[in-house]
């Protein structure tokens, strides 16, 4: 593999997280279904939950975040290790908010991914997500009084990223 090559996977690697944290974030679950191979998994051990292939995945996403009055989901590039068509990866994970009965969530996390090159670009074939550290303190800050507005015209200007 040349390094041109190799620079161009982490960086197509890195832009499949970046998607899959916006797609989460705006609760566009078919979009995030999409990031995945069609057999892929994504586990959460420290609920004893799997989900396998895309059916699963959007659907568990979507009853998961169901749950929450808000979420906000921070998610930082970690190592990423190439192996031709595939490759293994991790990234850092920061996550709060309010669930709808009032309780507070706030965890730092890490997810350990693997990778597949496909026909439509890089995309997850297994997302495993590690909790280790969790706080339920209550928060302190509150939502906005009205709910945001993106100025006029930025959603369309950045809408799905074409892969």
């Amino acid at each position: 593999m040349s390094d041109t090559q190799a620079v161009a996977d982490r960086f197509e690697i890195t832009a499949l997280c970046a998607e899959a944290t916006d797609a989460v974030m705006m609760r566009d679950y078919d979009r995030l279904a999409s990031l995945f191979t069609p057999d892929a998994a994504v586990r959460w051990p420290h609920i004893d939950r799997d989900f396998v292939g895309r059916q699963e995945i959007r659907a568990g996403i979507e009853r998961g975040q169901g749950l929450w009055e808000f979420f906000v989901q921070q998610v930082h590039p970690g190592a990423v290790r190439l192996d031709g068509d595939t490759a293994a990866g991790r990234a850092y994970v920061h996550e709060f908010g309010r669930m709808h009965d009032g309780s507070a969530h706030a965890n730092y996390a890490l997810y350990h991914d693997r990778y597949e090159r496909t026909s439509h670009g890089w995309r997850f074939s297994e997302r495993v997500y590690e909790v280790r550290y969790v706080d339920v303190s209550p928060l302190r800050g509150s939502t906005p009084p009205e709910a945001p507005v993106a100025p006029s015209g930025l959603v369309d200007r950045l809408g799905p990223v074409a892969w």
